[in-house]
């Protein structure tokens, strides 16, 4: 068997390649250069790396034959056309935390430097200059720093910053008041914090909303004093009302490491010694590459093996928390056994998420059972990608509901399947111990103590002596060996399930004949991994 094919586009750390290990053929091309990635990507690759300079638009997704992820090692996606992936089936993961570190303290670089004149110092000294007097800056000491968008790198500030002495407030309209409270930060709206700042950071992304959110009428409500910072994303800052402030004494310096349209080489903003400035380094530092590379190679690995990755930025259900990520292979088999027991696709599925893990957003899970049905029933690749599109062209749909009460386990899953014939049931199970060992506890109103198998068969019948032997003698002629086997009722002489592993797939020919000599009304087999 072939080896999935990894194309690098750019310069990446030696340590991507070491935990890519040896099971891929890895090719290398010139990402910016349009003519040589376009055929490289219709070679066929299934897993594209990138950094910022390959632009891996709806084009580049079409050329490129089978492929599934594209990793972009670093935390910006603006030259990864996310939904025409989406649309293909495509997998698009990033590495967001690789450099919030080096990210946080080059911001705090910038910000000393704005306050202290420490580039056009350096400059004028470099030049022959003692300029002590022309360069008198400011303390941050006792200051009020304003982080503007304060996700995980703006955190990150502001506890260091608090460590300098400065009384931190944040604008954030997502953020829980009590991780704010817990970071000793005052949450305020925007018009206080350009009110009330002496330092203001930015850390929001460039959206529609946020586009020139800092501009000329923002700038008209900050004191004079005021230095600003930007080490996020150009364009969120609007470059030609920071010249003109500055200029008319409206605001002291500023900070920049981000532009608008890059490279930048030319702005008026260079010309100015309040301002400090550097190319883009917010990710340039040898230890955030390198946690970058890392982390979408194993991103990558994941990903080619139809796993979840937590950082897929086109995944429904946002990011997976780790008490829940054990639990979606067991969703996903839960709805192969369920789609099979039922023979066809439901229509309907919702999970129930119950006991200590129902504190935690699971909506994820719907996406898990969604790929666990549909992958019973065709021989496409099915991905958390493609998945909801898959189920949505067949007509089928998933929620998730949390419930904390759980009567026989500290938490289990219940699937309720819904079918367009109006049949309906559940397959209930949970996770064992500290290796959260998978197990199947109810198929249908029957209790189980069942470990998934590769391969499974199910078999319901009226309760009589003679069905396990029966079964058995069947199954021996035919040579397939039985692994393990469960018998469940409700009553004696009632409905009962037999749930066996097996070694071996068994053929529609051999369950016909385990049907018709155990007398079962229904019999179904499940291939758990193909």
């Amino acid at each position: 068997m072939s080896k999935p094919v990894v194309l690098i586009a750019e310069e990446l750390s030696p340590a991507t390649m070491q935990a890519l290990g040896p099971d891929f053929e890895i090719r290398h091309v010139d990402g910016a250069d349009r003519s040589a990635l376009l055929p490289a990507l219709a070679a066929g690759v299934d897993a594209v790396l990138i950094r910022s300079a390959t632009q891996m638009d709806a084009e580049a997704i079409a050329a490129a034959k089978g492929l599934k992820v594209i990793a972009r090692a670093g935390v910006g996606l603006d030259n990864v056309e996310i939904s025409a992936a989406t649309d293909a089936g495509v997998m698009v993961v990033n590495a967001p935390t690789s450099n919030i570190v080096s990210a946080a303290e080059l911001a705090i670089s910038l910000l000393l430097a704005s306050a202290r004149f420490v580039s056009p110092a350096n400059a004028a000294l470099k030049n022959g200059k003692w300029a002590r007097s022309k360069f008198t800056g400011a303390e941050v000491f006792e200051k009020t720093l304003g982080v503007v968008g304060f996700g995980k790198i703006g955190q990150l500030v502001a506890q260091r910053m608090q460590a300098f002495g400065m009384q931190v407030i944040a604008y954030d309209p997502y953020l829980q008041p009590a991780r704010a409270a817990q970071l000793g930060v005052q949450l305020v709206s925007l018009d206080e914090l350009l009110k009330q700042s002496d330092f203001i950071t930015i850390h929001l992304p460039k959206t529609k909303e946020t586009v020139n959110l800092i501009g000329e009428e923002a700038l008209r409500k900050v004191k004079p004093s005021v230095r600003i910072i930007n080490a996020a994303r150009g364009g969120v800052l609007d470059e030609a009302a920071l010249y003109n402030a500055i200029k008319e004494g409206r605001v002291a310096g500023a900070g920049l490491d981000v532009f608008a349209k890059e490279p930048c080489t030319d702005s008026p903003l260079f010309e100015l010694d309040q301002v400090v400035a550097t190319p883009h380094l917010g990710a340039s530092t040898d230890e955030a590459q390198e946690r970058a590379g890392i982390a979408v190679a194993v991103s990558v690995r994941k990903a080619l093996a139809g796993d979840l990755v937590p950082d897929a930025v086109n995944v429904k259900g946002g990011a997976v928390h780790e008490e829940i990520r054990p639990s979606l292979p067991l969703v996903e088999k839960m709805a192969e056994i369920a789609t099979a027991y039922a023979g066809g696709l439901p229509q309907t599925m919702e999970v129930s998420v119950l006991g200590e893990i129902a504190v935690y957003d699971a909506a994820v899970l719907a996406t898990s059972a969604l790929k666990g049905a549909i992958e019973t029933t065709v021989d496409e690749d099915v991905t958390y990608v493609n998945a909801p599109k898959l189920a949505e062209e067949r007509g089928m749909s998933a929620t998730v509901k949390n419930d904390p009460h759980c009567e026989q386990f500290r938490s289990s899953i219940k699937l309720h399947i819904g079918m367009a014939d109006g049949r309906s049931f559940d397959v209930e199970g949970t996770l064992v111990g500290i290796r959260k060992v998978e197990k199947i506890v109810s198929i249908d109103g029957f209790g189980l103590d069942l470990s998934p198998g590769k391969h499974m068969i199910f078999l319901r019948y009226m309760d009589k002596p003679g069905v396990i032997g029966a079964m058995g003698s069947e199954l021996g002629k035919a040579g397939v060996n039985i692994a393990g086997m469960q018998v469940s009722r409700r009553e004696i002489g009632g409905m009962a399930l037999m749930a066996l592993t097996v070694d071996d797939h068994v053929s529609e020919n051999i369950l016909e004949g385990v049907k018709n000599t155990t007398g079962a009304d229904l019999a179904r087999t499940v291939d758990l991994e193909k």
